[in-house]
């Protein structure tokens, strides 16, 4: 089962989908990744982050008894681009960590200019 199906049993239909032949496949850190992105629900992934070492079955059924029923929908957070990563690190000389926290200031005119600026010349 893929982890979004817990998820949304967990949110909204409040059906118990895990059963024994599945429950190794309880994808809990998935689960739990995806209950932190709201208020009402992180002090519960929270709990389950600290508790991970019980079972599959009895994180399955805290989640899906203590959060109450609701529709919640959030984009999953991505990487930026590596390109662009890698065309700052260049650039300025910066680490990996220091050049994805600047990534989202830089824009698209701003890449195409330093990669202009590095262009070493050569056949594309």
């Amino acid at each position: 089962m893929n982890p979004f199906e817990f998820v949304n049993s967990i949110n909204f239909t409040k059906e118990n989908i895990l059963t024994p032949e599945n429950e190794s496949s309880y994808p809990a850190f998935m689960v739990n990744r995806s209950l932190s992105y709201f208020q009402d629900t992180v002090l519960f992934a929270n709990e389950m982050n600290r508790d991970h070492h019980i079972d599959a079955r009895l994180q399955y059924d805290f989640l899906r008894e203590g959060i109450r029923k609701r529709k919640r929908f959030s984009k999953w957070a991505k990487k930026v681009n590596v390109d662009n990563i890698e065309i700052i690190k260049e650039y300025y000389g910066y680490s990996d960590a220091k050049a994805e926290s600047i990534a989202d200031l830089i824009s698209e005119e701003e890449y195409s200019y330093m990669k202009k600026k590095m262009s070493k010349g050569g056949k594309s």
